[in-house]
């Protein structure tokens, strides 16, 4: 027991389990620490996700973890339920912390260009490169797909959505003036990260 950092609970209440009750996550209670999520988990083997951490700061109460970078790594897979002996949901635990966190001001980078993305193109990762689209046509499809991409009323319909809703204050959509270049550094962004999504996505057919 000397072992123990009492030092690294830093914020201890119940308010963060009681929120995911209110989700209708209780079943979190049932976990037993066994480790298979985090075991079986494609994410975790080329990040520092442990699902198995983030489900114990859930029951503990420990607010930090809304704080935590490890819970935008999660690719939504859902191995982590299929192995579960307990059935608990980590994965809509996980998206659910996501939202508590994004309520308090807290969105990963990589999540921001994302939803940027969606909101003027009304995709999460547009084909606006001449190579994608050259790609389509060599396989006999339209060089851009038959969705709002290529229907600009369709963007404006979705940014009409968005708004109602204030997804562009809740990720922080700039004004038009300076709209263009920020996109054009969003898009930047994706492009250097978007190896690390196809990592986690090479590995799922193995699992």
């Amino acid at each position: 027991m000397s072992d123990l950092r009492y030092d690294k609970i830093t914020n201890f209440s119940g308010s963060l389990a009681e929120e995911m009750k209110k989700a209708g996550l209780k079943e979190i209670n049932a976990c037993i620490q066994c480790g298979n999520c985090s075991g079986s988990c494609p994410s975790g083997r080329r990040t520092a996700l442990s699902t198995r951490a983030i489900i114990r700061k859930i029951q503990l109460g420990l607010d930090e973890v809304l704080y935590d970078k490890d819970i935008w790594y999660c690719s939504t897979c859902y191995t982590c339920l299929e192995r579960c002996p307990r059935k608990v949901p980590v994965t809509d635990a996980i998206i659910q912390l996501r939202n508590l966190a994004v309520q308090k001001g807290n969105m990963h980078p990589t999540h921001v260009s994302l939803s940027h993305a969606l909101y003027n193109t009304g995709h999460g990762v547009p084909i606006d490169n001449e190579k994608w689209e050259k790609l389509r046509e060599f396989h006999e499809l339209p060089a851009k797909p038959p969705t709002a991409q290529s229907n600009p009323n369709a963007v404006d319909d979705i940014q009409i959505l968005l708004k109602s809703s204030q997804f562009d204050e809740l990720v922080g959509i700039i004004e038009e003036d300076e709209q263009a270049i920020e996109y054009e550094n969003e898009l930047d962004y994706l492009a250097k990260n978007v190896i690390n999504i196809q990592a986690i996505v090479e590995v799922l057919p193995f699992l």
